[in-house]
Formats: structure tokens, sequence, C-alpha cells
């Protein structure tokens, strides 16, 4: 199955498939696809795109030209897109949701409509999410024709989200933070009023007013050296501000930044929209949904994904919390509830807490979290009896957890498992981490780089942070380092990044016994396998090999495989899995 072809406009134009840009070569037929694509859907008539691919002068065979540029696009775009002829002209068909311009207008009016209603926090991240939808410059690789006609409205665009995100800010408080990307602003646009008169307010409420001062002077003389004019209303209204000293603002405090997104985060496309759905979706009780897989699957960039597109759904702010250290291990509590509390704003909460202090901290953050439209995101839970105290009460509230272990007493939990992703996702991730061009010039090296990561999302991570830190390095070279089974896992770490040591953190889950066996169970190689031949080579009961194997299940050591109908139940490795517990010593 294709994904959707995804365009941009805002910035390069290209046409994205898998993470690869489809090899559309020249300014022609570039601006023939912008065109298309900014009519949103309507018909481009030949006169149009003749005057936007040559102006007053077009050549006598402009419409055969015109023919051949759509003809090209379509075999590129194959069955993903369809360029339909509709009268003297042409129209492509494409969700909203596959062209950036209109994810990015989308975007900006929701920012508009929350910044007019007074949610300040929900309108900031929602226009920072709409201006990282431009890449460059707009339109960069279409004829000066389109660039005269088009680029204008778009940068004005851009500037009005500009202005409203920093508006938004400025009303949550975050004056001192802006104070340096406004001062690069007004030296990069000396006679833009607004973004100095935002200069001034940041830096007047943030107790530097004789450099405050210093700015409007410079700005009044740009402005009568320049234009020969005066400052306008807006520029004027915030010096006088200044000089009135007009009381600050109090700074609101919002719960703690949403999680960071993972760089190139491709695919799960299914998995997205179904938690989209679960969380977003009304009916009474607080919404919980999990997402579980082994480590390594990519439920932390998930759920990151989900709370940044979702976080103008809950207008009192995302909590984020981590309950496992860097090793795998169970974090206090205590230390989690106080973090919590203290993103929440709340008063009076020390700074370290004693374990004696735990029911009282969790009475308050439930009691706080009893009256807001928060969604909590609790990052690598382990257990039913970590999680149930953190879960909101709000009926408007939702909480989404992250685990390799599936909860069994969480109330009305929906589970997402992630599975390892298919091949050509794989391959996609690959393209988005190293670029487009370096897997095109070697694609059957880079299917064998993403053959041997198994289609966990971490091990393609290390592979490509690999290629993109050796530049010198072939695609053909980091396959042949990955396909030795031996030295594989060597091989998957860079940084802080390893999957042995992801994998190792699934050991924290075992009992002795497991432990044990772990190392004993992979000499059945990668399977299907079943308890009685695990019995049958070690001399357990069939009992004992039997709970072994799913004590292994249930830290996402090992897989079932789906029922054959005999009420067998088989088992097999992830090849990396396998490898890593082939590596482990066999203690008696």
């Amino acid at each position: 199955m294709h994904l959707p072809l995804q365009f941009r406009l805002l910035g390069p134009v290209s046409a994205v498939r898998h993470g690869v840009r489809l090899p559309l070569s020249g300014t022609k037929i570039h601006t023939v696809l912008a065109a298309l694509l900014l009519a949103g859907g309507r018909a481009v008539s030949d006169d149009r795109l003749s005057d936007m691919l040559w102006g007053d002068t077009p050549p006598p065979t402009h419409s055969a030209q015109i023919y051949t540029y759509v003809s090209r696009l379509r075999k590129q775009f194959g069955g993903g897109v369809e360029i339909l002829r509709q009268g003297p002209g042409y129209v492509l068909q494409a969700e909203a949701g596959q062209v950036d311009f209109f994810v990015f207008d989308r975007l900006r009016r929701k920012g508009q409509q929350a910044l007019e209603e007074g949610r300040h926090p929900q309108a900031a991240q929602l226009l920072a999410d709409a201006l990282a939808c431009f890449t460059g410059d707009p339109l960069e690789n279409t004829t000066e024709h389109l660039l005269q006609a088009e680029r204008p409205r778009l940068e004005s665009l851009r500037t009005e989200v500009l202005e409203q995100r920093i508006e938004a800010d400025l009303a949550c408080g975050r004056h001192r933070a802006l104070i340096a990307e406004l001062t690069a602003l007004v030296s990069q646009f000396p006679m833009a009023e607004p973004l100095r008169a935002y200069l001034i307010t940041a830096l007047y409420r943030s107790s530097h007013q004789a450099e405050a001062v210093r700015v409007y002077e410079e700005g009044r003389r740009v402005l009568d050296e320049q234009l020969g004019v005066a400052p306008g209303p807006q520029l004027s209204e915030a010096y006088l501000s200044m000089l009135r000293g007009e009381p600050l603002p109090v700074q609101v405090r919002q719960p703690t930044p949403l999680p960071s997104r993972t760089t190139a985060f491709t695919g799960r496309a299914v998995q997205l929209a179904r938690l989209r759905l679960l969380l977003r979706s009304g009916g009474p009780g607080p919404r919980t949904a999990q997402i579980t897989g082994m480590a390594g699957s990519g439920k932390s960039a998930l759920a990151a994904e989900v709370a940044h597109e979702l976080a103008a759904d809950f207008p009192d702010g995302v909590l984020h919390a981590v309950l496992q250290d860097s090793d795998g291990a169970a974090r206090p509590l205590t230390e989690v509830v106080t973090e919590l509390l203290h993103d929440l704003g709340e008063p009076g909460v020390p700074g370290r807490a004693d374990r004696a202090d735990l029911m009282g901290l969790i009475r308050r953050y439930r009691a706080r979290t009893a009256r807001g439209r928060l969604l909590v995101i609790l990052d690598g839970v382990a257990s039913d009896s970590r999680v149930a105290p953190l879960l909101p009460t709000d009926p408007t509230a939702a909480a989404l957890i992250t685990g390799r272990t599936r909860l069994a007493s969480v109330p009305a939990v929906h589970t997402v498992a992630l599975d390892p992703l298919p091949d050509e996702e794989g391959l996609a991730l690959l393209s988005a981490l190293v670029g487009p061009g370096r897997v095109a010039a070697e694609p059957d090296a880079a299917r064998d780089v993403v053959r041997y990561c198994a289609g966990l999302p971490l091990a393609l991570r290390i592979a490509g942070a690999r290629l993109v830190s050796r530049p010198h390095w072939s695609m053909s070279r980091l396959s042949a380092v990955l396909r030795e089974p031996a030295g594989r896992l060597h091989a998957l770490s860079h940084g802080d990044a390893d999957v042995r040591r992801s994998l190792e953190q699934g050991l924290h889950q075992l009992c002795p016994a497991t432990r044990t066996a772990l190392p004993w169970v992979s000499l059945l190689g990668q399977g299907p396998f079943t308890a009685r031949l695990l019995a049958d080579a070690t001399g357990l009961a069939e009992t004992q090999a039997q709970r072994i194997l799913e004590d292994l299940v249930d830290a996402t050591l090992l897989d079932v495989e789906p029922p054959a109908g005999d009420d067998v139940h088989r088992y097999r490795f992830h090849p990396l899995v396998l490898l890593f517990a082939e590596s482990l010593p066999r203690d008696r």
C-alpha cells in the first residue's frame, strides 16, 4: 500500500513519497505543480498556467508544453494523486492534509481563533506549529511570474502568523524568552513597526527600560530617514505604555512544555489516527489510552506526535512525566508527583519531598487535575499501581500511557500495540534521516540496512545517525558492518542510543528464573517454537516452560504468533532480541 503523497509549497516546491522527493526537474514543471496545488482543488485554466510559465510571451507551442508537464506529473504520481482535464484547464485532486500550505492555513485559523478567545497558550502552540510548515522561502524553485503573483501573499500570511504568535507568547508572560528572537527580527526588518513594538514591550517587562527607549528612538529615526513618517499607533502606544509605567502582567504558569518531537517521525499513520480519535472523543469519565511495544519501537515518539497534534484540544495544557530513569529502573513516585505539581504551578510544593509525603502529594495532584481539561502523558509505565494515582479525574481530561507491559486494571484503557515497521516505512524513515539522495544512490544496500534493523525504529535511527555522522561512509559500507550477526548489536550503538542497552531494560521485569532461562530459550532459534519444545530441550516441566515464555512475552522480549486453531501457543523472537538473548551468559 502506498503512503499518500505529500506536497511542499512553503519552501522549494516538491512532491514526497515515503520521505523521498520525486525526481521533478526544471523550474517549469515545479511551477505547474505549484499553480495546481495553490488552486485547492479548483480548475486552473491553460491561460493561467501559461501566464505563470511565460508571462506575456508564451511560445507558439505553449499548450503542448503544458500538456507535457502535466503528463510528466501524472507519471511521477502514479495512482497517488489524479490530475484531471476540466474544461480549458486542469484540476489536481489532493487532500488538504497532503499540502503543507493548507496544513499551515488550518493551523493558522485555529491559532487565530484561540487568540481571539484568550486561550493564549494554545494559540502560541498552534501558531508556532503553523510557522514550522515553512521550510524556506515559499515557491523558491518556480518561475518569476508565479513568484510575483503568489509569494507576496504567502509571505504576508507568514508575517501575520509570526506577529500573532509573538503576541500570544507575550500574553503568556514569555517576554524574557522573546528578547533574543525579537532583537534579531528587528535587525532583519528595521521598518517593521509591530515587531519593534513587541521588542519594546518585552524589554520593558524584563526591566530593561533604557534598552527599550533606545529601540524606540532607533525606530523613529529609521522611519523618518527611510520613509519620512513618524511612528504609527502600535509602536507609539508600546512606547507610551512604558513611559506611563503601566503594571506588568502576571506571568501565566503553564504546565510543562510539550515533549520534544522526534526528528523525521515517519509511519504509524493508522495508530496515530486511532489515538487521535480515542483521546478526542467525548463520553463519561476520563479517556485513557496506552501505547505498548518492545524496546525501541517508538512508543515515546508516537506519544509526542499525539501531544503536539492534540495540544489545542486541551486548553488547560499538557502534562508530561517520565516514570523510568535512563537504565529502565522505576523512578520514585514521590519524585514524579512533585515534578507534576511544580509543572502545574502549585504553590508551596517542596523541591524535594520525602516518601512520607507521598499520599499528601497525590491528594494535591488529584485535586488539581480534577478541575482542568488536561492531557496527561505518562511515559515508561511498568505497573498498574504506579499509574493509577497519576490519572486525571476531570471528565474532560485524557491520559496517554506508554510502556512495554499492557495494563490490566486501569479503567477504560484502549491499547495501541506497535509492531516493527514494514520495510517500506522503514525505508522512508531511513531516507528522512540521511536524505533521499543517499538512499536513491544505493537502493539495494539501503534495503539491506532496513532488513538488518528488522523494522525497529530505534535501530533505524541509530543506523541513520551513524551515516549522518560519517558522510564519507557509503550505504554499502554500513550494510556490510550490519551483515555479520555477531557484531550487529555492537554496530547499532551511537552516542546515547544503544539497542543492547534498551533491550537490557526489559530484564528488570523478569524474575531470576526467567532471566536465567532467556539465553537457553535462544537456543531454539528465531521460531516459531512451543513450550513443549522448550521443555524437551531444557528438561523443564512443560508448565514451567510455559510460564517462562509468557513472562518473556509480558516483558516484550518474545512475540506470540496468531493462533493456528489447535490451542497451542507458538512463540517467536524478534531478530535483534534473539541476538541479544544469544549474547547473554548461560548459567545453570
